[in-house]
């Protein structure tokens, strides 16, 4: 599928209820849990691709204090640079916010993730080992087993520090 026209827009209550079905499809749930804390995907701001009214991507974050984190990031046309654009939009917010840092939590069987944002710039900051047994308790749908057959145990947090 060529990528003809994609525009790029912040959530806002138009959009709204169309964004939370997209979270809902494509991760089960409009609850994210990240370092053992219950986010609700129905309530964050992000950023929406869009080709002929269509989500072809979206990055949803919240900000606390000078912490840009993203919680979600997903771009349904690999190698189209949608997933960069997305956070290229986002680390200009960031910076217009006086955020210090951007970070963001995936998990050890994410490989593509774990590259894409390295490929970009972040940098891994940390391991919180075992994470998903804590997650699990909270939300009991998390699997055992995740991308490529790897054991589901552990998030590993990158970050751009906007500081050094």
């Amino acid at each position: 599928m060529e990528v003809i026209f994609t525009e790029y827009v912040n959530i806002n209550t138009q959009n709204r209820e169309h964004i939370n079905s997209f979270i809902a499809e494509h991760w089960f749930s409009t609850d994210m849990i990240i370092r053992g804390t219950i986010i609700d995907m129905t309530k964050v701001d992000g950023i929406v691709a869009l080709e002929n009214n269509d989500i072809i991507g979206l990055l949803t974050y919240t900000i606390h204090e000078n912490v840009c984190e993203i919680t979600s990031l997903d771009s349904l046309l690999r190698g189209k640079g949608i997933g960069t654009t997305l956070i290229n939009k986002l680390l200009s917010i960031a910076k217009e916010a006086n955020c210090n840092k951007v970070n963001v939590v995936t998990t050890n069987d994410n490989i593509n993730a774990i590259r894409f944002y390295q490929k970009r710039g972040f940098d891994m900051a940390r391991l919180y080992h075992n994470a998903l047994d804590i997650s699990r308790k909270m939300k009991p749908s998390i699997p055992l087993i995740g991308d490529n057959g790897i054991p589901l145990k552990h998030e590993i947090e990158f970050e751009i520090d906007f500081t050094k």
